[in-house]
């Protein structure tokens, strides 16, 4: 069966499709809830989600988790974009730095971060920043090694017109490398903000007074799936959020890239 133009044209708007595919797991989820095939106690319905989580909202206790977990997220994320750019722009642009480095990187690399837990909390206690490192340092290496292979990745004749003109090499750095990663840059960093939100639930889960995961973990002690399945879409609502920020920011400042 063939589409007219105007359907056409609507289904290509890039919110169309995203927001069907949504909706349709929505009415399935409904059926499937309403059928009674499955317990409520396992498969709370989409209403029974949202009463839920309506609940704990009016409470405060939801903006309360999310605030909490926001903070800790944007602390060690932030702490780890600083310290990647300049780790990887150096890595990737000087050999010497790349092969000093680069094999420590891969091995604490493929160290589980949440096994850094037991001491991060020994060193730091029950507080704060633990949690924040943890979340620096699971997300650091790939930030910095995803920065490195875009550096590296820059044409030859780019940094070769650099020089026949002139630049110097911090010039070459500031003003030809690094506009030229920027998109790869932003994009590895909106990317691996879903590490992120991975970690600071873990961590919530093993030790804090409040955040999402802690209210989580709650919710699962006492069978509260209704909460459970609130607390996740809250935290996939958040994700979505901070995702088309980065999106915007590389549209605003990265046209030429798009």
């Amino acid at each position: 069966m063939k589409l007219s133009a105007g359907l056409r044209r609507r289904l290509d708007h890039p919110w169309v499709l995203g927001v069907l595919g949504i909706l349709t797991v929505l009415v399935l989820w409904q059926l499937i809830a309403a059928s009674g095939s499955v317990d409520r106690l396992f498969l709370p319905s989409p209403a029974g989600v949202l009463a839920a989580g309506s609940a704990q909202a009016e409470a405060g206790i939801l903006l309360a988790d999310a605030i909490a977990s926001i903070g800790r997220v944007l602390g060690g994320y932030a702490l780890s974009m600083l310290v990647s750019l300049p780790l990887g722009i150096a890595m990737g642009s000087n050999r010497i730095i790349c092969r000093l480095l680069e094999p420590l990187i891969g091995l604490i690399r493929y160290m589980p971060a949440p096994a850094f837990i037991p001491l991060l909390i020994i060193y730091f206690g029950l507080g704060e920043l633990p949690k924040v490192l943890l979340i620096f340092i699971g997300t650091l290496f790939f930030n910095t090694l995803m920065i490195m292979d875009a550096v590296k990745f820059v044409p030859a004749e780019l940094l070769e017109s650099a020089l026949t003109m002139g630049g110097r090499r911090l010039q070459i750095l500031t003003r030809v490398v690094t506009p030229f990663i920027a998109p790869q840059v932003i994009d590895a960093y909106r990317i691996n903000m879903a590490a992120a939100w991975n970690l600071v639930i873990v961590a919530e889960l093993v030790a804090a007074n409040e955040g999402l995961g802690k209210r989580i973990s709650l919710a699962q002690r006492f069978l509260r799936t209704d909460e459970i399945f609130a607390y996740l879409i809250v935290i996939g609502l958040i994700g979505l959020v901070i995702d088309l920020l980065f999106r915007l920011v590389l549209r605003r400042t990265c046209r030429w890239a798009i």
